[in-house]
């Protein structure tokens, strides 16, 4: 069960925004799915240091939400349109806001729902290539045939009736490791 934390509205039986008592003029509960947010943490397992929220704002809806700054982190509209740091995010793009952030400023017009991802940045270059994460092509090959033999690596799908998804065939070039564009 995901950790829910009332983080501005009435009720102020979980953590606030900003640090302070639950005020009913925020508008924000977020729903911590991995890790820790504003004083809540959920209690599904994590391996590394992450967090993951969805965030439900209420219709005039401001707030400023608490980040660490040694966290990179983006933020992905799933219903609404609000605006982050006076900037119009809609459904679709997710928007990165880079490491280094204490806080991000978030209000809505109407309902909206938001998805907060952030961790500890990676400082290596990687390839990523469909759900796969390496250092290099060979990775990413060695990967590929480990999902489709069904080692251990990957662990079991639990909760899935289907067969396993495939993975797609891999390019005919080589893929390429890159770092990020801050």
């Amino acid at each position: 069960m995901d950790e829910t934390a009332e983080v501005g509205g009435a009720g102020g039986s979980g953590a606030a925004i900003g640090g302070g008592a639950a005020e009913s003029r925020n508008g924000v509960t977020a729903t911590i799915l991995m890790g820790t947010f504003a004083g809540a943490t959920s209690p599904a397992r994590c391996y590394t240091p992450l967090v993951g929220a969805e965030l439900a704002l209420a219709p005039s809806a401001q707030v400023e939400l608490p980040l660490r700054p040694d966290f990179e982190y983006a933020l992905l509209a799933l219903d609404g349109a609000p605006n982050v740091d006076d900037a119009t995010l809609k459904p679709g793009p997710l928007l990165y806001l880079g490491a280094g952030r204490t806080s991000v400023t978030v209000a809505t017009g109407s309902s909206s729902r938001l998805l907060l991802l952030g961790g500890e940045p990676f400082e290596e270059r990687l390839v990523m290539w469909w759900n796969l994460v390496a250092r290099d092509h060979d990775e990413i090959v060695q990967m590929r045939a480990d999902w489709a033999d069904q080692t251990p690596r990957f662990g079991e799908v639990r909760g899935y009736d289907g067969p396993p998804l495939p993975a797609p065939p891999m390019p005919i070039s080589r893929l390429v490791p890159r770092s990020r564009v801050r």
